[in-house]
């Protein structure tokens, strides 16, 4: 037996010598590589945390302790320390492990952690539920990534600084540019604060002077001095300056190093910030020389490090080739994006107008803001977010972008099912929040070229807001635009013709619709297949002028909540009371991980499901008038 496969608890890793867990390390990498090398998945960064994550599983129990994680892709390392690794077969496979901490799956999955930057919150959270309910337990904040260029991080690291909690905040540094303190006193400092004996005459001077009449004043005002004496004479970090005792920096490579650095932060009893350097990738050449290529990868040769190309453009690169040409012939036209310059296509761009990109880190708020300062001085920004991060940015597009009715652009990737990333990671929720602002106008393009000319036409012919959303991966069937220099006035685009009953979409949902009218059609029941390329202002007069059926089924890749079902019923019902509707979409719940056609077939929006959903319910040939009435 391998001892990996002897390890899966927090007992077991601390009965281990220190050389056992560094060559448990070396286990760990080559389990990391072979697996993920068949289910895709993050692993660049998991490699990096390798012995930060076996340092934290040895300090601390995370059965009882809680691990924070920000953000949580970087967790398959704690997942195959606590029980899990047999998982591993079927990573981000429908039914299978998530990619994510989810406590549903361990309870050593202390909190989701999909999104970035909200790790020293919740954990400061934990520690006050802790403190109330007098329970005894350690937490710790892991965050890396960039989640530190997210605002959020310093609201939660001032509150901690000011609430005294014990609790650490170990921060993984693997990409940014922190600066370390210099000077000889500052490097003595640096070693002598790391001590244990050094810590433990703190402690102990504060527990003594609490003891005396007085103390706990004298104490306040010998630490008040010192502090001050440091930032006069040292440079001190801005976690210092919140008030958070700091130690580092740390190399997040020294098994033995970290985890006595993690053992003097836990016995501090206060507000702690662990720094760590890591190198993403590390021990894995391919991913040490492309991390970001690494960082969340498909299935590829663990030997050669090799990924399968995939045929045709995506619609994210389609996104980009048209807004850096566009930036060609317009100065104005800038681009800005939240730390996915890449995954949103925007690498050609930066590098042809490095001047007009804007990439602001893990921060969609300032993202979207500062949109509106440039829009309103005569620029015309394009903002590039994932529909998943957009929902953090909803009161600034309302107050700094609609309410002045400012020139932006949304590019909204990601769009509906993204497949393995799961619940936090599906874009499915945008068409709610964004339909309900004023004056915001949504497109929905069903192939790479309907993208790029609504692209063109919302950059060069529009004087307000607008959103144009669009989903991973590129072109399904339907690879032609029906887009054209009438804007909204073609907003409603028939592809098939039938009198049963009126298939209604947008976007490239286009295809399972038209895979549900093959399907139906085999049956005898010819449908039309109609098709909405916006959805805000919603075509109302141009849809009943295509409606040539009394029996229309609306079908939408989005949560039942956020749909447009009930609007468009409530308008179409007032022009036609004796319309018949049902709808598909994808319900009420959080939508799980899984590729996006097992999830597709799970939610019933495949095109099987689809005919066969208008077969049952016959309500094409009901006598019964429904209404608006939706299922």
């Amino acid at each position: 037996m391998s001892l990996l496969e002897s390890v899966n608890c927090h007992e077991h890793l601390v009965a281990l010598t220190d050389s056992e867990r560094i060559a448990l390390c070396d286990e760990i990498r080559t389990f990391l590589v072979e697996n993920v090398s068949k289910t895709g998945g993050h692993l660049a960064s998991n490699l990096g945390v390798v012995e930060l994550t076996v340092a934290i599983e040895t300090v601390f129990n995370t059965n009882k302790d809680r691990l924070v994680f920000d953000v949580g892709h970087q967790s398959y390392v704690h997942k195959m320390l606590t029980g899990r690794q047999t998982d591993f077969d079927r990573l981000r496979q429908f039914g299978g492990m998530a990619g994510f901490p989810k406590p549903s799956e361990s309870h050593t999955d202390s909190f989701v952690a999909g999104h970035a930057s909200s790790a020293v919150s919740i954990a400061l959270g934990m520690a006050r539920a802790r403190t109330l309910l007098r329970d005894d337990y350690h937490v710790v904040a892991l965050m890396g990534d960039g989640a530190a260029t997210g605002g959020m991080v310093y609201e939660g690291l001032n509150d901690a600084a000011e609430s005294g909690e014990p609790l650490i905040v170990i921060l993984n540094d693997n990409e940014m540019s922190i600066d370390r303190n210099v000077g000889g006193m500052a490097s003595h400092l640096s070693r002598l604060r790391m001590k244990e004996g050094y810590i433990g005459m703190k402690n102990r001077y504060r527990h003594a002077l609490s003891k005396l009449p007085g103390g706990r004043g004298f104490y306040r005002f010998t630490r008040r001095v010192k502090e001050r004496l440091k930032r006069v004479f040292l440079r001190t970090t801005i976690f210092e300056n919140m008030g958070m005792a700091y130690l580092g920096p740390v190399e997040g490579h020294d098994l033995k190093e970290l985890t006595r650095i993690l053992r003097i932060a836990r016995d501090m009893k206060r507000p702690v910030l662990v720094h760590v350097l890591t190198q993403k990738g590390r021990g894995y050449t391919p991913a040490e020389e492309s991390p970001s290529v690494f960082h969340g990868v498909g299935k590829f040769d663990p030997i050669t490090g090799q990924i399968p190309t995939k045929a045709g453009a995506t619609f994210s690169e389609t996104f980009g080739n048209t807004m850096t040409a566009l930036a060609e012939t317009d100065q104005r036209v800038c681009a800005i994006t939240a730390a996915m310059p890449g995954g949103t296509g925007l690498l050609g761009f930066k590098d042809a107008y490095p001047d007009r990109f804007f990439d602001v880190g893990i921060a969609e708020e300032h993202a979207v803001s500062m949109a509106g300062g440039l829009a309103k001085q005569g620029m015309i920004p394009v903002v590039a977010l994932y529909s998943t991060f957009l929902q953090r940015s909803f009161d600034q597009i309302m107050q700094d972008i609609a309410l002045l009715n400012l020139h932006t652009v949304f590019a909204v990737d990601r769009a509906g099912l993204v497949g393995e990333d799961g619940e936090t990671h599906h874009g499915v929720f945008d068409v709610g929040f964004l339909r309900q602002i004023p004056g915001m106008r949504i497109l929905c393009p069903a192939s790479c070229q309907e993208l790029s000319d609504m692209l063109v036409w919302a950059v060069k012919d529009q004087t307000s807001p607008i959103v144009i959303r669009y989903p991973r991966g590129g072109n399904r069937d339907y690879q032609d635009s029906a887009w054209s220099d009438m804007g909204l006035a073609s907003a409603v685009n028939c592809h098939r013709q039938g009198s049963a009953l009126t298939i209604l979409t947008y976007g490239t949902m286009l295809q399972n619709a038209m895979n549900a009218a093959d399907v139906l059609s085999k049956y005898g029941i010819e449908v039309s297949v109609l098709r909405l390329l916006s959805i805000a202002p919603l075509p109302v007069d141009q849809l009943c002028a295509n409606l040539t059926t009394d029996h229309l089924l609306i079908l939408e890749e989005t949560a039942a909540g956020s749909a447009i079902c009930h609007n468009l019923a409530e308008a179409l019902y007032e022009r036609n009371p004796n319309l018949k509707i049902r709808s598909l979409n994808l319900g009420n719940g959080f939508v799980t991980h899984g590729s996006i056609a097992a999830l597709y077939e799970h939610n019933g929006l495949d095109g099987y499901s689809i005919a066969e959903f208008v077969r049952k319910e016959h309500f094409y040939e009901s006598e019964k008038t429904l209404g608006c009435a939706l299922d």
